[in-house]
């Protein structure tokens, strides 16, 4: 089949190199013309692992083009993919003006029957507005069908090509064959609904998740006071095949271009229709305030944070990504300048992309881990990437001026903090020392 795919972005891209891989000929557009000229010289406007490989072997054997001409690629192709940003609104609705002013383009693009397939997350009853204004902008018939994404960022290219399920929301049960070949080979497990519960799979969905990472920063606080380990606690609760044992990693709460942003407009969706979502935005709260416990952490170990050194690692707000957005590294680090702290930071992929979204005189931007905490007083791992696992601590504690570190993530183990002479803080795990461990009279009055 011939795909058109509008956008460039995690979703867009993914989804157009993976398409091409079961046999499809796919030209991804955009209005960005500099992106597109990167594309061409095989060059990826994202950070996404083997993504530049798949793009220059599919554009090698004629089965990938990337175009600014989006009226020209819609007439050419068979099935037009919408895959535009919905980004939030300050009220946390989605905003769908890229969406419906792509909705406009397609349709004055058209001149034949076209399937229409909306990948971007959208709220629900989306793709009915999509259909009214593509309708009132052609005479030419068309189909819509709602297919939202669920790949992650940093593992995208495996959770395109091998996902657990793919939701498809059809109100013309003839496109069902269509819908099928052209996922075919990626999973045989493929849920065929209406197209609003469609949309409402994906808010559900990634509501859920961001419900179990609350929960677990929640127990991971009480254990804390109580005594207990939360990563046991975890292991225990996972094996329960009702449970899971996904997204129960306890530390600084979620971010990125997903979660925050679904979440708010789920909560929004129901205050539309009259529901107050209570959990959801408990859920957020909790999240919110996660963050902040990096912040206490230090206060009990340095007090004063003016004048203190502070090395920061990791600015995504996940490993094998460049995304910086609604990560919790954001948020510390204007709290650490707020209150006085120098601030040395540190991430492998993502530091440009912070510096471009904030920067202050008082940070220092470092090439390597060690040279954010030489000199340091505390060290705050903020994204649990692999490399931070192999560092040694005992040179670290050398290096430092005063030897605390914040472990947000939970990455390292007793046996690797045994020894270092470090003051060692993690998330829920009193056992490995620091100023917020177990108390027998906490834990009475608990």
């Amino acid at each position: 089949m011939k795909l058109t795919v509008i956008g460039t972005g995690y979703v867009g891209l993914v989804s157009g190199v993976c398409f091409t891989l079961n046999g499809n000929h796919v030209i991804c557009v955009d209005k960005d013309e500099e992106k597109i000229s990167k594309l061409k010289r095989m060059e990826s406007p994202i950070y996404e692992p083997g993504i530049e490989a798949l793009i220059e072997m599919n554009l090698r054997e004629g089965r990938l083009s990337f175009s600014s001409d989006l009226q020209e690629s819609v007439r050419s192709s068979d099935i037009v993919i919408l895959a535009v940003g919905t980004p939030s609104l300050p009220s946390g609705e989605a905003n769908l003006s890229y969406i419906e002013g792509a909705a406009i383009e397609i349709a004055q693009a058209m001149e034949g029957y076209k399937i229409i397939m909306t990948k971007s997350t959208v709220p629900v009853g989306t793709n009915e507005k999509i259909r009214s204004i593509i309708a009132s902008h052609t005479n030419h018939p068309f189909d819509i069908v709602s297919a939202p994404e669920f790949l992650r960022e940093g593992s995208a290219i495996r959770d395109t090509l091998h996902p657990d399920r793919i939701v498809i929301g059809l109100d013309n049960p003839q496109l069902e064959p269509t819908m099928r070949q052209l996922h075919q080979g990626f999973t045989e497990n493929v849920f065929v609904t209406d197209i609003r519960s469609a949309e409402m799979i994906k808010y559900a969905s990634n509501a859920f998740l961001a419900t179990k990472i609350s929960f677990i920063n929640e127990i991971a606080n009480i254990c804390e006071k109580v005594g207990a380990d939360v990563t046991n606690v975890a292991e225990g609760m996972g094996m329960d095949r009702r449970i899971g044992s996904s997204f129960l990693q306890a530390g600084i709460g979620y971010g990125g271009s997903c979660f925050p942003k679904d979440t708010n407009a789920l909560i929004q969706i129901a205050g539309n229709v009259d529901y107050e979502f209570k959990l959801l935005k408990s859920v957020v709260e909790v999240n919110k305030d996660q963050r902040f416990m990096i912040i206490s952490k230090l206060h009990e170990s340095l007090g004063s944070l003016r004048g203190a050194v502070i090395g920061i690692w990791g600015l995504a707000f996940k490993p094998n990504t460049d995304d910086v957005r609604e990560a919790p590294a954001r948020e510390i680090i204007e709290v650490l300048v707020g209150e006085g702290a120098t601030v040395k930071l540190y991430d492998p992929i993502a530091a440009d992309n912070f510096r471009q979204q904030y920067d202050h005189p008082q940070l220092r931007w470092c090439g390597l881990p060690e040279e954010a905490a030489d000199g340091s007083d505390a060290v705050c791992l903020l994204t649990d990437w692999s490399m931070f696992k192999e560092i040694d601590l005992h040179r670290l504690a050398e290096s430092m001026r005063r030897q605390v570190l914040i472990d947000g993530r939970n990455v390292y183990s007793k046996e690797q903090i045994e020894g270092t002479g470090l003051e060692y803080h993690s998330v829920g795990r009193p056992q490995m020392g620091g100023l917020s461990g177990y108390s027998p009279s906490v834990a009475g009055a608990v």
